[in-house]
């Protein structure tokens, strides 16, 4: 009995990091994601180029780094927006508020309570917050509201459902330990739960949901290479 014990204790020991390699293999073939440190990455949110003219596109606005001698990391489309590519809420680019925060109640996911607010302070802070608790004190580079939460002080939304059918392709970003933030995409259509379930598991104390349906993630690094799409604001990385 005793033999039969320890052996099971072995075996079980061995199975572990199978599971959770098994484990990583599976978030990696349905999510596609990037993890930048403000130490070494420049994170930016973009809008219009130096000539007042939407950059709407990833493509369109790695052209335009390129212009500038500069390289683009990884980029990805950075929050709900109105048919004119007007963000739908709050954005803050270099301390200068764009468009105000969005309080009202309406439908749509960017109301779906508590929604968000991303952004980066004057230090190179990374912060996710709710729109109840936000406070712009003037000292934040860049911000970027939506909507709704994913993660919340560590808990899962509370509107959302395990098992849900309401599934899409989805992109958000949640703050890791250590001031790095992580950005995701689902490869495929998931729902509210799962894609806040992933920021959980990565260690997500907070994450905010950016957009569905139309989101493109460009990351040369994992040969994803979307570039497309007809945005307002865009999230992009460069090297500093």
């Amino acid at each position: 009995m005793k033999r039969q014990l320890i052996l099971t204790s072995i075996l079980f020991a061995l199975l572990i990091p199978l599971f959770f390699s098994f484990t990583e293999q599976q978030q990696e073939e349905k999510f596609i994601s990037y993890i930048a440190d403000l130490k070494k990455q420049d994170i930016k949110l973009y809008w219009k180029d130096d000539k007042k003219q939407l950059f709407k596109s990833i493509e369109s606005l790695k052209t335009w780094l390129e212009s500038k001698n500069e390289k683009l990391l990884f980029a990805m489309n950075g929050g709900m927006y109105k048919t004119d590519n007007v963000p739908l809420g709050l954005f803050i680019q270099e301390y200068k508020t764009i468009t105000r925060l969005n309080k009202k109640d309406a439908t749509g996911n960017f109301y779906l309570k508590p929604n968000g607010v991303f952004y980066i302070t004057s230090t190179n802070e990374p912060l996710i917050c709710t729109t109840q608790k936000f406070i712009d004190n003037g000292k934040i580079k860049y911000a970027t509201q939506s909507g709704p939460m994913l993660v919340i002080d560590g808990n899962i939304h509370p509107e959302f459902k395990q098992g849900s059918s309401n599934l899409n392709i989805r992109n958000g970003v949640g703050i890791l330990p250590g001031n790095k933030v992580i950005f995701a995409m689902s490869k495929e259509p998931v729902s509210f739960y799962d894609f806040a379930e992933f920021f959980k598991k990565a260690g997500c104390i907070n994450a905010l949901y950016l957009d569905g349906a139309i989101p493109q993630t460009y990351l040369p690094e994992k040969n994803w290479l979307q570039s497309g799409g007809n945005f307002g604001i865009i999230i992009g990385a460069t090297s500093k």
